[in-house]
C-alpha cells in the first residue's frame, strides 16, 4: 500500500477518532508496528479535545472527520467513538481511502453494519473490526482444545456472562440509553457472540431473545456526567446494585438478557448476561460428541477444564489447561489486535476476525434484542448482497468447522 508521500512501510500515519475511555488502545500503535504513530485525533467536544492533549501530547486535534481529512494525510484511523456514530464515521473514512480500525460493535443496527460493509466492498479500503477477545488467552486456549479434537465435533455452546461491573460500565453514561446503544447484546455481548461463532465454525442463522430491565430501572438517582468517562466513577465499592447512584438520566436497556441461536451448521448456542452480579467474568461450556470443556475464570490464574470420560460429577477435569495472559482486563489482546490490523494494512496478512464475522455478531445481537422486545418472536438473519459477501470472502474466508483426528490419550 502506498500514499502520496511515499510507501506506507515508511511509517503508518494513524488518526484516533473519539477520545473516550477506549481511545487508549491507540497507545499500542508504536509497539504494534515499527514506524507507526498517531499523528492526529478527532473529538467533537471540547472536553474530548482537552483529553486528547493529555493522552496524545503534541498531536493536532480536530472537531470532526471532515476537518481531519481536509488537514491531515493519514493512512488509517482507529475509531473509538460511541457505538451509534460508528457507521457514519466509518463510511466517511472508507470513502476517503482511509483504512479503518473500528472498535466493536461494527454498528448498533444490522442496516448500519451492512452499510459499512457495502462501502468497504465498493471502495476496496481495508476495514478491520476490533473484536479483541478472539486474541484473549482463554479464547485461544479453548480454540486449541476444539481444533485438536479433544471434545470431538462441537454440537452446542452455552455462555453465561456475569457482568459484575455492569452498573458502572453501562448504566452511568450513554450506554444505558437504548436510542444510543440499542442493546447490551451488542455493546457487551458482541465479544461472546463472535467467540461462539469462532468456536462453532459457523454464524447464527436464527435467534430468539428474552430480557428485562430488572434492577437499574428502579434506581432513581440520576445525573448528567458531562466531561467524565468511566474511570472517573468506577469503584468496586459501588455495591449492591440497588444502591447505585448517579445513573444516566435515561436508563432503558435491559440489565438481564438471554438468547438462543441456531447456527448455519446446526450447532445450538445460548448466551445469558446479567449486569448486577457481584463477580465479573464469563463462563463458556462447549459440548462435543466426545467430551466438553468449561473455563473457570477467564484471565490468568483461571483454567479450562475438559471432561472426556463417562462418570458422575467431578470438579476436577480429566484434563486441565491453565489460562495465561493478563490477570485482569485485556491489554494483551488489545496489543495483538492492533498488531494484526497494522500487519494486514501494510503487508496484507490475513486476520483472525473478518468484517463478515463482525457483521454476524451484530446480526445475532440486534435481532435477539428485537426478539426480546417483540414477545420472543424468532428472527432469521438476512443474507448479505452477493457482491459484498464475495468481496470479504476473497479477503478473509468465513470460519470453517475443524474436523481433526482426535488426539491420543
Amino acid at each position: 500500500m502506498t500514499r502520496p508521500g511515499g510507501p506506507i512501510e515508511a511509517g503508518v500515519r494513524v488518526a484516533v477518532v473519539g477520545i473516550g475511555a477506549r481511545s487508549v488502545i491507540a497507545h499500542h500503535v508504536p509497539a504494534a508496528h515499527p514506524g507507526a504513530r498517531v499523528v492526529a485525533t478527532v473529538d467533537p467536544s471540547q472536553t474530548g479535545r482537552a483529553r486528547s492533549a493529555e493522552l496524545f501530547p503534541g498531536v493536532p486535534t480536530h472537531a470532526d472527520v471532515a476537518s481531519l481529512l481536509a488537514a491531515e494525510d493519514v493512512d488509517a484511523a482507529i475509531v473509538t467513538s460511541p457505538d451509534d456514530t460508528h457507521a457514519d464515521i466509518a463510511v466517511a473514512l472508507l470513502a476517503a481511502g482511509v483504512a479503518v480500525y473500528l472498535e466493536k460493535p461494527l454498528a448498533t443496527t444490522l442496516a448500519d453494519a451492512d452499510r459499512v460493509l457495502a462501502e468497504a466492498a465498493r471502495t476496496g479500503t481495508p476495514l478491520y473490526v476490533g473484536h479483541n477477545f478472539r486474541h484473549a488467552a482463554v479464547v485461544r486456549r479453548m480454540k486449541e482444545i476444539v481444533d485438536r479434537g479433544d471434545i470431538g465435533e462441537v454440537k452446542t455452546i452455552w455462555v453465561r456472562h456475569f457482568v459484575g461491573n455492569g452498573g458502572d460500565y453501562y448504566f452511568k453514561d450513554w450506554h444505558a440509553d437504548r436510542s444510543r446503544t440499542n442493546t447490551l447484546l451488542l455493546q457487551k455481548a458482541s465479544h461472546d457472540l463472535d467467540v461462539v461463532h469462532y468456536l462453532a465454525g459457523a454464524y447464527t442463522r436464527r435467534v430468539v431473545g428474552m430480557g428485562s430491565l430488572m434492577v437499574y430501572g428502579d434506581v432513581q438517582d440520576r445525573r448528567e456526567r458531562v466531561g467524565e468517562t468511566m474511570p472517573d466513577w468506577f469503584s468496586f465499592d459501588n455495591w449492591p446494585a440497588t444502591a447505585a447512584t448517579g445513573l444516566n438520566p435515561v436508563v432503558d436497556v435491559e440489565d438481564v438478557s438471554m438468547m438462543m441461536m441456531t447456527l448455519d451448521n446446526g450447532v445450538l448456542a445460548s448466551y445469558e448476561q446479567c449486569h448486577f452480579t457481584p463477580d465479573y467474568w464469563r463462563n463458556y461450556t462447549v459440548i462435543g460428541t466426545e467430551g466438553r470443556l468449561e473455563n473457570v475464570g477467564d484471565t490468568a490464574g483461571g483454567v479450562v477444564k475438559v471432561w472426556d470420560r463417562r462418570r458422575e460429577w467431578s470438579v476436577t477435569g480429566d484434563a486441565e489447561h491453565p489460562i495465561e495472559g493478563v490477570a485482569s482486563g485485556h491489554g494483551d489482546a488489545d496489543l495483538d489486535t492492533m498488531r494484526e490490523f497494522l500487519r494486514h494494512l501494510v503487508h496484507g496478512e490475513p486476520t483472525v476476525v473478518s468484517p463478515l464475522a463482525a457483521r454476524a455478531a451484530v446480526a445475532a445481537g440486534a435481532l435477539a434484542a428485537q426478539s426480546l422486545r417483540d414477545g420472543s418472536r424468532p428472527f432469521d438473519v438476512p443474507p448479505l448482497p452477493q457482491s459484498v459477501l464475495s468481496h470479504f470472502t476473497r479477503e478473509t474466508p468465513p470460519p470453517l468447522q475443524q474436523s481433526p483426528e482426535r488426539k491420543d490419550r
